[in-house]
């Protein structure tokens, strides 16, 4: 008896034990490539994963706290008291404009960025920007502050001053710029300054 049912089971091909794995695939049909999330794994996971760079170089730190109605003014070493006066009083036209009001800390950041890059783009001189007071804030002048700290680190800016009324007072902040290389040769030629064109181009009046 034992014979015949070993003659019966003899082309009867054992079951794959419990944990082996079997994978199915067409014949000559390549294996699924890795999507971008398990290869970003498998780098971090290796350690080859670089860090991502930010390229806005503007703090998310803490920065002094100023008041809703501080006056803000400030300039390079080397520029001109006359500019900076002119810039003061709004004697320069202002070119262009952003309007922070009702942004977080962090999308205000953003939006100087790319505001600031624009103006290179474009060779904007002078630019306003609203940043509001705060004054019913749960932080007053929260804004108003990382706007004042930001001025001073991007490298374009000049000099900046509060205001006129007429522009928002001290609820909006004139920003002078850098002269484009185009406009210090054309501002060279003009007053036929043949010597530190760096300086000729920042703090000779328009």
């Amino acid at each position: 008896m034992d014979s015949d049912f070993f003659e019966a089971m003899s082309d009867v091909a054992p079951l794959p034990g419990r944990h082996s794995r079997r994978v199915d695939t067409h014949a000559g049909e390549k294996p699924a490539e890795p999507t971008p999330a398990q290869l970003e794994r498998r780098e971090a996971a290796l350690g080859n994963r670089q860090p991502k760079v930010d390229p806005n170089p503007l703090t998310l730190a803490e920065v002094p706290q100023l008041k809703p109605r501080d006056m803000l003014e400030w300039k390079k070493d080397g520029v001109q008291n006359e500019v900076f006066a002119r810039l003061k009083s709004a004697r320069y036209p202002i070119e262009g404009s952003l309007d922070l009001h009702r942004l977080t800390v962090k999308e205000a950041r953003a939006e100087v960025h790319r505001f600031f890059a624009l103006a290179d783009a474009k060779r904007w001189r002078t630019v306003l920007i609203a940043h509001g007071r705060g004054e019913y804030s749960a932080t007053p002048a929260r804004l108003k502050s990382y706007l004042a700290f930001w001025l001073r680190e991007l490298p374009q800016v000049i000099a900046f001053h509060s205001a006129d009324r007429r522009h928002g007072g001290t609820g909006a902040v004139l920003v002078l710029l850098k002269k484009s290389a185009q406009a210090k040769e054309h501002t060279r030629e003009s007053y036929g300054l043949k010597s530190d064109p760096e300086q000729a181009g920042e703090n000779s009046p328009r």
